[in-house]
């Protein structure tokens, strides 16, 4: 989910084109959103302790108070997005009649997979299964059942339901962007429920900055994840004692150079990187499956998936462990929420010219069918491993930090340890700069009304901000970085989610109006009034 520029900034169209609709630019969006990070930042470094119990507060409010709402979103989301995709509606493109895809059929493809590798994949392949086998939602503990059912739980928090979200996410954008000519912000996707005025007015604009305001909590919740897991590693295997000072100078160390990078304009670079990110994590990939017990880990594939697909409906509206279900499922949704600004542009961005049906079907599934494949091979070789070491990973697992660590611990079971721990850690730097880069694209188009383009220096400044929104973050988080980094994905979601539900809405009522479904409908009720003719004849 985290490489977008490099992959389609070059074969963009005139970008001036989509803003040709639109008002004059404004620096409002921009100066409100970097106020907000300026209070923010400001704030947690003179009260890092009071921004913690804020912190607290609010994820016990949301998760406790709000849980409920953010799995009955998620799942109308994954419901919404069939239903237009299988509707009269699917046949509209993403772009005017006569646009073609601007990628091939396996370009495309190729661009959806890239997008499901990112940081929290790579943090949470193998803590997220050995943690629920540990404390499964359900099951007896440290059971066969209780493995089936964390493979499950799993496949669930990462494959059809995000996807699902950055899919409709996205609809809105690419639909009033390439067929509507409208710039490309989140706000442009309102017009059909408040006008084209009022779009370019205050409430458009609040629109926007909370856009910007999801994106950047999301996105920092990633980075702060992909250094912990760094620093964790660098002590599993170097015995570098992780502690704050260390995980700010690596955030520091790796902004600053991606800053630079920006800066200069080394377009050529930034895509050998994200190219690199690609091949390393197949190449783990196969890996992993190879040595990691591959009939093993097609068993689990088979079985599990098989289940998470049986049971959907049953988990998407599961709320009876509110203790599990808070503390991972409303996390996963609030995350996936404050990411959906971000991934929907990034797939609507490489969509132009598909239909929606393609569009959606395609973002839902690829992506996801990538992720359970991911999940598979190391959940699976962690479990396999984890049995004929007699327990060796639940334990590293279960003990202080052990999230952090669980990857290393797996790949300590497999041979060349002393290669593929290096490895691993250049793995979760590159993929902190993949999303650092791709996430300050990102923000720089929200808050510079759309443009495709937008210049250095924003990226730039949005780069630094999204550093020092992590750092801040790691200093207030203390010994509770996680629960610190979460609570920020989930206030960030909660408004963004009606966000999305509107914008739903909106694209109902924009799809009614467009006049291919129009005709459409004019062709079938001819068709029928034809039959009903001939019917009558008959008679």
């Amino acid at each position: 989910m985290e490489d977008m520029k490099g992959t389609v900034s070059e074969t963009e169209s005139n970008p001036t084109a989509m803003q040709a609709n639109g008002p004059q630019k404004d620096r409002y969006v921009l100066i409100i959103s970097a106020v907000i990070v300026a209070v923010f930042v400001a704030f947690g470094a003179i009260a890092p302790d009071t921004l913690s119990s804020v912190a607290n507060v609010l994820f016990d409010l949301f998760t406790g108070s709000f849980g409920w709402l953010y799995l009955f979103v998620v799942f109308l989301m994954v419901v919404y997005a069939i239903a237009i995709a299988v509707s009269r509606f699917g046949n509209i493109k993403l772009g005017h009649d006569d646009d073609e895809p601007e990628f091939s059929n396996f370009q495309w493809f190729a661009q959806l997979f890239g997008g499901g590798m990112g940081i929290g994949l790579v943090f949470w392949s193998v803590a997220e299964p050995i943690t629920d086998f540990l404390a499964p939602p359900s099951a007896m503990p440290e059971t066969n059942e209780a493995m089936h059912e964390a493979m499950q739980t799993v496949f669930f928090h990462w494959s059809i339901s995000p996807w699902a979200i950055f899919a409709v996410a996205g609809l809105g954008l690419g639909y009033f962007a390439f067929r509507k000519d409208r710039p490309f912000l989140v706000s442009s996707a309102f017009e059909p429920l408040l006008g084209e005025k009022r779009v370019h007015g205050p409430i458009g604009k609040a629109i926007d900055i909370l856009a910007v305001f999801a994106t950047i909590f999301g996105v920092a919740t990633s980075l702060g994840l992909g250094t912990i897991q760094m620093t964790g590693g660098l002590e599993y295997v170097y015995g570098i004692e992780s502690n704050t000072f260390l995980m700010c100078t690596i955030i520091a160390v790796i902004t600053a150079l991606f800053t630079l990078a920006t800066i200069s304009g080394v377009g050529k670079a930034m895509q050998m990187v994200a190219n690199f990110k690609v091949y390393l994590s197949v190449a783990f990939m196969v890996f992993i499956f190879v040595f990691g017990g591959a009939v093993f880990i097609c068993n689990i594939l088979v079985t599990d998936l098989g289940g998470y697909l049986q049971n959907f409906v049953h988990k998407s509206l599961w709320m009876e462990n509110g203790e599990f279900v808070q503390g991972w499922t409303v996390f996963y949704w609030a995350w996936w929420i404050a990411w959906a600004p971000f991934c929907g542009q990034f797939v609507a961005r490489v969509s132009r010219g598909r239909t929606i049906r393609s569009y959606l079907l395609a973002v839902m599934l690829l992506p996801a069918g990538f992720c359970v494949i991911w999940l598979a091979i190391y959940g699976g070789a962690a479990f396999n491993l984890n049995e004929l070491t007699g327990g060796a990973i639940q334990a590293a697992v279960g003990g202080d930090n052990g999230t952090t660590i669980a990857l290393f611990a797996m790949l300590m079971e497999l041979p060349v340890y002393v290669i593929t721990a290096p490895l691993a850690i250049i793995l979760i730097i590159v993929c902190f700069w993949g999303s650092a880069n791709s996430a300050t694209f990102v923000l720089s188009m929200l808050t510079d009304h759309g443009n495709m383009e937008p210049s250095k220096p924003l990226r730039a400044g949005w780069g630094i901000a999204q550093g020092a929104m992590t750092i801040i973050c790691i200093i207030a988080g203390g010994q509770g970085i996680l629960t610190i980094l979460q609570t920020r994905s989930i206030a960030a979601a909660f408004p963004y989610m009606f966000v999305i539900v509107f914008m739903a809405v909106a694209m109902v009522k924009a799809l009614k109006e467009d006049p291919v479904a129009l005709a459409q409908i004019n062709l079938k009720e001819k068709q029928n009034k034809e039959l009903l003719s001939e019917v009558g004849k008959l008679a």
